[in-house]
């Protein structure tokens, strides 16, 4: 997990699409090259629904929780579903609000340096890149402060998971918990609106539709667990691709206005997705010129996908000058990313403003010490970092 890419480039240079196993005996077929994946991604024929795969351990490898959510998420549903809970959604996650939220993204990044540069040491995991995001979707959906501990508890649960022996009964009660709780916070916005992204759901309206209570709590959870893990990746991602990239860093430091076109390739290089998107086949198929059988799961491995050739030249290689906006890191199509504005401006404050206040930045451990995630996701669980702090 240290550095998956060099397998990744052996997979995508042997074929297009591969047939592959699991850590846990699951076969599937692995889209590995940008243009299929691209394309796989708009592809009527690979359903977002997973009751659909011939493996039924596709499903039974969920705890039974997740199993009730996963099928009310927007994640898992096709045209017309997903595009009614889509539509009800943008409503009230609109650019405006996204727009409005920086100078609170920028406050909150500030109190949090200020707390850790008098030590000169950190873990930008835990100290900054976990709860930037975690207080910024908390206060966007409207979860109290004193119950935001308790998410990040209940998601660590979720991704301290080995896919090989994982804890099926600590996922689920996790899971049972985090749905239960929430739940219980939507009654309570109904009996006392607020002004907040769970009271505007709660009222949204398509054309006289509603997300009925199982669709609501579904995308209650959705919102505040996807609104943040993925970000603290991007986080922590960029900042360890600078770090054993000198050079690169030196470019971003003397010039902030490539922070934008950074986040891109930072989410292009190294995202926070590992390997991709799993879809089942509806029908036979063909991806990449490959035969691909109905009922098949099927990923789209947008990481792999992300580092060919033919699409970004010297793709193993990080530029923080590339223009890298055509990546799959937010996926494609009907599915692409409805946070990925969010995570743009908070990976974007994040990294510049790191970058400003924390002068002569380095590991504090070798690289090949850093403890990565292993539970589908491409992230770091800790980032020790030793630093100068600068007065600005």
């Amino acid at each position: 997990m240290a550095d998956p890419f060099p397998f990744y480039r052996r997979l995508r240079e042997g074929g297009p699409v591969r047939r592959v196993v699991t850590v846990r005996g699951m076969e599937a077929w692995l889209v590995t090259r940008y243009g299929d994946a691209r394309e796989a991604l708009t592809d009527p024929r690979l359903t977002s629904d997973l009751r659909g795969a011939t493996d039924p351990r596709l499903l039974e490898q969920l705890p039974s929780a997740e199993r009730t959510s996963a099928m009310r998420s927007m994640v898992r549903l096709d045209a017309p579903d997903h595009g009614r809970l889509r539509r009800l959604v943008s409503k009230a996650f609109t650019a405006r609000r996204v727009a409005e939220l920086e100078p609170r993204v920028q406050a909150i990044t500030d109190r949090l340096l200020d707390a850790i540069i008098p030590a000169g040491r950190a873990d930008l995991i835990k100290d900054f890149a976990l709860p930037l995001p975690v207080t910024v979707i908390s206060e966007l959906l409207g979860v109290p402060l004193t119950d935001r501990d308790r998410f990040q508890e209940w998601t660590n649960v979720l991704l301290t998971q080995r896919p090989d022996r994982p804890d099926l009964a600590a996922t689920e009660r996790a899971w049972r918990q985090m749905w239960s709780y929430l739940e219980g916070l939507l009654a309570a916005k109904r009996t006392d609106p607020a002004d907040d992204l769970l009271g505007a759901l709660i009222t949204a309206r398509d054309r006289d539709q509603r997300l009925d209570e199982g669709e609501l709590v579904a995308m209650a959870f959705l919102l505040l667990v996807a609104g943040y893990i993925t970000t603290v990746n991007l986080i922590g991602n960029g900042i360890v691709a600078l770090l054993a990239h000198p050079a690169q860093l030196k470019l971003l430091r003397d010039d902030p206005g490539l922070l934008p076109g950074a986040v891109e390739e930072f989410l292009r290089y190294d995202g926070p997705v590992n390997p991709g998107i799993l879809r089942v086949a509806a029908e036979n198929l063909e991806i990449g010129g490959v035969a691909v059988p109905r009922g098949a799961t099927v990923i789209i491995a947008t990481a792999v996908a992300d580092r060919d050739l033919t699409e970004f030249p010297e793709a193993d290689r990080l530029d923080v000058t590339r223009t890298a906006g055509a990546h799959l890191a937010f996926g494609h199509g009907i599915h692409y990313c409805l946070g990925a504005p969010l995570a743009r401006l908070e990976g974007r404050i994040a990294i510049g403003t790191a970058l400003r206040r924390l002068d002569d930045l380095a590991l504090a451990v070798p690289y090949e010490e850093l403890p990565w995630q292993v539970a589908g996701l491409r992230g770091l669980e800790h980032l020790p970092v030793t630093f100068t702090p600068v007065n600005c």
